[in-house]
């Protein structure tokens, strides 16, 4: 361990250069999973604030909650107890010239969705910031009846709109629907009729959400893939430059492991500090960042990636370090003084 540390303070720009490399890669990922997050959220918190458990549609439907109907009797026996059906509709409200796109829910009783009475309406919080308090009255462009303010829940947003917690009778006037879509079950997977879904799976058939965390972590693995390999190009390289210098230390009898055992205390230490830096700087962005951009990198989150660059890096080491073993002593040594 000595002799890592020594040759890393001895060649202080070499190392430097790599922890700059490592960090800014790191950054680039915790960032980019903060941005993931934030936008899921802002996608589907609504869904995602639920419990686990399952959610049923009709076979017809073909996985798409906007083409499932739930008859009344199938509703009426499945609901009860931490059972409820619910349904969801883009649209919108006015006041005073001003629109307001939201995304509609209407729930059976038993859903911990907000149940408003007639007349009312409950809006996700960040409304408030485009100028709607309790008590306002909101418009409904299409059938002109009238809602009332009743209240704001805190994170309840889908398809990247606030939520808007609606009677179901003003839903079934609003849109023209009468039946629920989605049924959610606690224990129950198999109804007769119905398709069952766990909550990611439910997730991922809704179209917009795929789409997008799809192409996020896409990039996100690509960029973890591409660290692991400049991790494996930067070390071969250095590996490359010392072959004589490794080939002197066979000589006096210093074994291939321990020689191993040097690369990793190197590389461990950059990456631990790099990562240890850059991890910092993505949680103090959550801070820093405007409440308008869509960014939420949680600790687990952090630290989770972090083991994730620190098995890349021991990887792709490794993985450049077999040349070591190939290294002959005499040969190593003649190479250096040529």
């Amino acid at each position: 361990m000595n002799m890592a540390l020594k040759e890393m303070k001895k060649n202080k720009t070499r190392f430097l250069i790599i922890g700059a490399v490592v960090f800014l890669i790191s950054l680039l990922t915790f960032l980019l999973s903060g941005l993931a997050n934030g936008l899921s959220e802002d996608n589907m918190a609504s869904i995602r604030n639920l419990p686990e458990g399952n959610f049923h549609l009709t076979e017809d439907a073909e996985g798409s909650y906007t083409r499932s109907n739930l008859d009344e009797a199938t509703v009426k026996s499945a609901t009860g107890q931490n059972n409820y059906a619910f349904s969801v509709q883009m649209g919108g409200l006015e006041k005073s010239e001003r629109k307001y796109s939201l995304a509609f829910f209407t729930s059976t009783s038993a859903s911990p969705f907000p149940q408003p009475d007639k007349g009312e309406v409950v809006l996700d919080s960040s409304v408030k910031e485009k100028g709607v308090s309790v008590g306002d009255t909101l418009t409904h462009p299409q059938t002109g009846e009238e809602l009332e303010v009743t209240g704001f829940a805190d994170n309840e947003r889908f398809s990247h709109s606030p939520a808007a917690f609606v009677n179901q009778e003003e839903f079934s006037s609003m849109f023209r629907i009468e039946d629920f879509q989605v049924l959610y079950t606690e224990n129950a997977k198999d109804i007769s009729g119905l398709e069952t879904f766990s909550k990611s799976e439910f997730l991922s058939s809704i179209p917009s959400y795929q789409a997008e965390q799809m192409t996020l972590s896409m990039i996100l693995w690509f960029l973890v893939l591409i660290s692991g390999m400049l991790f494996a190009i930067f070390f071969y390289m250095m590996n490359v430059q010392k072959t004589g210098m490794f080939g002197i230390l066979k000589a006096i009898g210093v074994r291939t492991r321990r020689l191993f055992y040097m690369m990793w205390v190197q590389m461990l230490t950059i990456t631990s500090l790099a990562v240890l830096l850059s991890g910092l700087a993505g949680q103090t962005a959550g801070v820093l960042l405007p409440e308008a951009m869509p960014y939420d990198l949680p600790i687990s989150t952090t630290l989770a990636l972090a083991v994730v660059f620190l098995v890349v890096g021991f990887i792709g080491s490794t993985f450049s370090g077999l040349r070591i073993r190939q290294i002959k002593p005499l040969e190593a040594i003649q190479q250096g003084e040529g």
